[in-house]
């Protein structure tokens, strides 16, 4: 009986700390990405950008959502996917204007995404 209920606190506790970990990763990664985006509005509103900073930031989301996809469903990760694809491919064109608003919907969806899996009551619930 004692044994029992050991296991169960040391399993729920494992739980718990799983679910820590998860948050805090899930936050990093985006941030991390996030920060990334930022540099790049940067050399594209300063009209400075070129194909390879692009297509850095989509090798760089490529490594990142090989890992995320363990704890985010794939229709969100494709969602990133499609709009960081039309960043890049304005930005190869030069169209710096219209990348803009791509990008400026990635930084949104960077912020807003990792929130939906943190452990909220309005996540679990």
């Amino acid at each position: 009986m004692v044994r029992s209920i050991i296991y169960t606190i040391v399993a729920a506790l494992l739980c718990v700390g799983f679910f820590i970990w998860t948050d805090v990763y899930i936050s990093t990664q985006f941030g991390q990405f996030n920060q990334v985006l930022n540099t790049l509005y940067d050399k594209v509103e300063n009209r400075t950008a070129n194909r390879e900073d692009a297509y850095a930031v989509r090798d760089m989301w490529a490594d990142k959502k090989e890992k995320l996809h363990v704890f985010i469903p794939h229709n969100d990760i494709s969602y990133v996917d499609y709009w960081l694809s039309e960043a890049c491919s304005l930005i190869y064109k030069s169209e710096y204007d219209l990348a803009l608003g791509k990008i400026e919907v990635l930084l949104e969806i960077t912020k807003n995404l990792p929130d939906a899996y943190i452990i909220k009551l309005e996540n679990v619930f």
